[in-house]
């Protein structure tokens, strides 16, 4: 099975040349956030020149980055080793995010009894450009794969909360995220046809919740319908996602997605109060 990690390839490098231009923009600091998110995936644990080749920076800027990043406790050096990887103060970040998300802390009531009830992974995603992260998960009773951990990255438009975000933005921003997405295969059924994927979308839209199968794990089904805010505005997606082999699509939408919706509705009611 191929991993399922997706990640940001380089965020930082990303950047529009225009604001690299600017005199507002600092950057000694993008070159530090190079430096962090060299460590993803499989670069747990790499020496200095190892990490001066994934950020794609000289040796002599890696080595006064990770100085200063291991002085602030950002990374740390392996006992009797050369080699460096993060530190749990990276968590910090994370954690001032996710606690500074109103949606997270009401979505969780939902996510438990969601999975009590069910016995199926419940999570909440949100978009990030042509991206959803995972912001929330609580593992059902059967763990079958445990690569998606919060923040865990997928191309919105393969997964069934991406579509049920899309489905209510307008046409013209669902087609520019799908022609910003890679549209590669994760597993042999991924759909990467790009009209076919904007009628799923659509069939989102008409139908006001998503389901997927296989699309980005094999043996896999995901129900998902859009939290929104204020003016109908997509800010995440509830889902539950489960073994094909205990769900089909029919049971799924009989037995799973009068969960999903409830909760996406009811959460969206709450936030659209505040």
């Amino acid at each position: 099975m191929p991993k399922t990690t997706h990640s940001i390839a380089e965020p930082v490098a990303s950047v529009e040349p225009s604001a690299r231009e600017s005199s507002l923009f600092v950057g000694s600091l993008a070159k530090a956030f190079q430096v962090l998110e060299a460590f993803r995936d499989t670069h747990r644990e790499m020496s200095l020149a190892e990490i001066a080749r994934a950020a794609q920076l000289d040796r002599s800027a890696t080595q006064r980055i990770i100085f200063t990043l291991e002085k602030l406790r950002y990374i740390r050096r392996l006992p009797g080793s050369n080699q460096y990887t993060l530190a749990p103060e990276v968590l910090r970040l994370s954690y001032n995010y996710l606690r500074s998300q109103r949606i997270v802390d009401r979505a969780y009531p939902y996510l438990i009894e969601m999975t009590h009830t069910l016995g199926e992974t419940s999570n909440l995603q949100e978009m990030d450009g042509n991206e959803v992260v995972f912001i929330a998960k609580v593992p059902g009773r059967y763990i079958y794969n445990s690569d998606f951990a919060v923040g865990s990255r997928l191309p919105a438009a393969y997964t069934a909360s991406g579509r049920a975000m899309m489905a209510k933005l307008p046409v013209d921003e669902r087609l520019r995220l799908i022609e910003s997405t890679p549209l590669v295969k994760i597993t042999a059924q991924t759909m990467t046809d790009p009209e076919e994927l904007l009628r799923r979308i659509e069939d989102a839209e008409r139908d006001g919740y998503a389901i997927v199968q296989n699309q980005t794990v094999v043996g896999d089904i995901s129900v998902a319908a859009a939290i929104t805010g204020r003016g109908g505005v997509p800010i995440g997606a509830i889902t539950i996602s489960a073994p094909s082999t205990r769900w089909g699509t029919a049971k799924a939408e009989a037995e799973l997605l009068p969960h999903v919706l409830l909760a996406a509705t009811s959460i969206s009611n709450i936030l659209d109060n505040f």
